[in-house]
């Protein structure tokens, strides 16, 4: 059975939905970044990162999100086959990782963006962090405006969008985007 290495707060939480919604069997083991364990498996140390039965790995919350969909045809997770429908959903998992996530970065781990380490330094880079993932969240509102799900339908796209709301909603508090209806921690 596949199993999926994942930590609490991530954006292996993506995965973690996808199969739940596919309903196939698997295991998931938590892991904590950088410990022996992920690393025997991860040797960057990050998660997801998908195990199959056959000892095969997969990282890249974006690659093993697009392989489940296509693994499980049945569960019609991909958000379509057509030409342009497949490149929709390459464009909103580019934007989620590249634009969405990385967002997020100045706000995890300040300390990697400035060699100033007083707190002024950290808090503005933090900041500076808050206010990128604010635009990004605003590129996504109006994108979802009048719409249910990110592509024409329920999708891989949508499990991969929800931890970073989850991070919003706890990050951006009183900024100028906030999912009220979003759990209370990330």
């Amino acid at each position: 059975m596949p199993v999926l290495y994942y930590a609490v707060g991530a954006c292996s939480l993506a995965p973690h939905i996808v199969l739940e919604w596919i309903g196939a069997p698997y295991k998931a083991v938590r892991v904590n970044y950088g410990s022996p364990e992920l690393l025997a498996v991860n040797p960057a140390g990050a998660v997801p990162t998908l195990r199959e039965e056959d000892g095969w790995l997969l990282t890249q919350a974006g690659a093993i999100l697009d392989y489940l969909a296509h693994k499980h045809p049945e569960a019609d997770l991909t958000g379509g086959e057509s030409l342009r429908e497949r490149a929709e959903a390459h464009r909103w998992s580019a934007f989620l990782t590249s634009d969405m996530h990385a967002a997020f970065w100045p706000v995890f781990m300040p300390d990697r963006y400035t060699t100033d380490q007083s707190p002024e330094a950290r808090a503005a880079v933090v900041a500076a962090g808050k206010a990128l993932a604010a635009k990004q969240f605003a590129t996504l509102d109006r994108h979802l405006e009048g719409r249910d799900w990110i592509l024409s339908r329920r999708s891989v796209i949508d499990a991969y969008a929800f931890p970073m709301i989850r991070w919003g909603a706890k990050l951006l508090e009183g900024g100028a985007w906030q999912l009220s209806q979003c759990g209370p921690s990330a």
